[in-house]
């Protein structure tokens, strides 16, 4: 399978991908798909664990054709989808193939999602599934990304971090739950390795009927209509686009690079708001000595994009959760 060729006009192409599977000795399989993203030029962060690899990685399409039908070999990667898009320059300055726990940071290391993960739902029969009165809905992202859009009637949880999901359900299950028949239980999130997660999670908890969004928002977004869509606002993003909306169009929100967190106009036109400085989600959060570093690496950014060199903090890692440090995201 080869990699798409032209995304607008972008000579470097970015490819996100996860997948759960069984890996016996991630240990084992690190260094040579290290030596095949160097070899082929490829740059970004992948993780490896024993359920799995998740990651974004970037280069020229045949440099990726050859990474990626490297990493189709490993067990159970066979059909690994990857979401593509595009880049004028290299978004990442190094490449790294990192062993953990989990490729995604829930916390609840027992778990099996290649095996034991709830139902998939294609997003054509999401809006059905969800519009059942008998179906609970929860959005499995963090705070600042459900603020920022989120799905018609989901609850959301609230929480900072995908760490917290497991003890706000065992905390809240006999108000979601209730008593009697278990209703069914609908989860999303960006791209869809929380939600796949967090399914395998209340399974291992004894709810039986759990479903999740295949391809998560994101695919959601991509082939569902705006007219048809239950979906309400934008969609946080881990990369430069910030927040995307119906048909994966651009987003109105910027992005605080003090906190990492969006802001919308809204929040652009506070007095509290400075670009590159602060926002007022986190102006209280910071000191004045804070403020002044920030500042002055926005002059550095800025410095270096008029002298046309690359800045190493001007690029917010794709797909990487400022809350987590983990990949928190998909």
């Amino acid at each position: 399978m080869n990699t798409p060729r032209n995304i607008e006009n972008a000579p470097i192409l970015v490819a996100a991908l996860y997948r759960f599977a069984s890996f016996a000795d991630p240990a084992a399989l690190r260094l040579p798909l290290l030596q095949a993203c160097r070899e082929n030029g490829v740059r970004g962060t992948l993780l490896l664990a024993n359920e799995g690899i998740n990651g974004t990685i970037a280069g020229s399409p045949d440099g990726l054709d050859r990474v990626l039908d490297h990493i189709r070999t490993l067990p159970g990667c066979e059909d690994i989808e990857v979401k593509f898009s595009g880049a004028t320059t290299m978004p990442f300055h190094r490449t790294k193939v990192r062993l953990k726990r989990e490729i995604v940071t829930m916390g609840q290391g027992d778990l099996d999602p290649a095996h034991n993960a709830g139902t998939y739902v294609d997003p054509q029969d999401w809006n059905a599934l969800i519009a059942d009165p008998d179906t609970i809905v929860i959005d499995t992202r963090n705070d600042y990304e459900v603020a920022v859009g989120r799905f018609e009637g989901a609850i959301d949880p609230e929480t900072a971090s995908f760490r917290d999901f497991p003890k706000w359900f065992r905390e809240e299950r006999e108000w979601l739950l209730g008593e009697g028949k278990t209703p069914k239980v609908a989860m999303y999130c960006t791209g869809g390795i929380r939600c796949e997660k967090s399914t395998a999670f209340l399974k291992a908890e004894g709810v039986e009927e759990v479903y999740h969004l295949n391809g998560g928002i994101l695919k959601y977004l991509e082939t569902v209509p705006e007219e048809l869509s239950m979906w309400r606002g934008e969609c946080f993003v881990f990369d430069q686009r910030v927040s995307v909306s119906h048909g994966l169009a651009p987003g109105t929100y910027g992005l605080c690079f003090a906190c990492r967190r969006p802001v919308s106009p809204e929040d652009q036109a506070s007095p509290l708001y400075e670009e590159g400085a602060s926002c007022p989600a986190c102006y209280a959060e910071r000191t004045d000595e804070q403020r002044a570093a920030y500042r002055e690496r926005h002059r550095q950014e800025e410095l270096a994009a008029v002298e046309g060199r690359a800045h190493v903090g001007a690029v917010l890692p794709v797909n990487k959760d400022p809350a987590n440090k983990d990949h928190d995201d998909d």
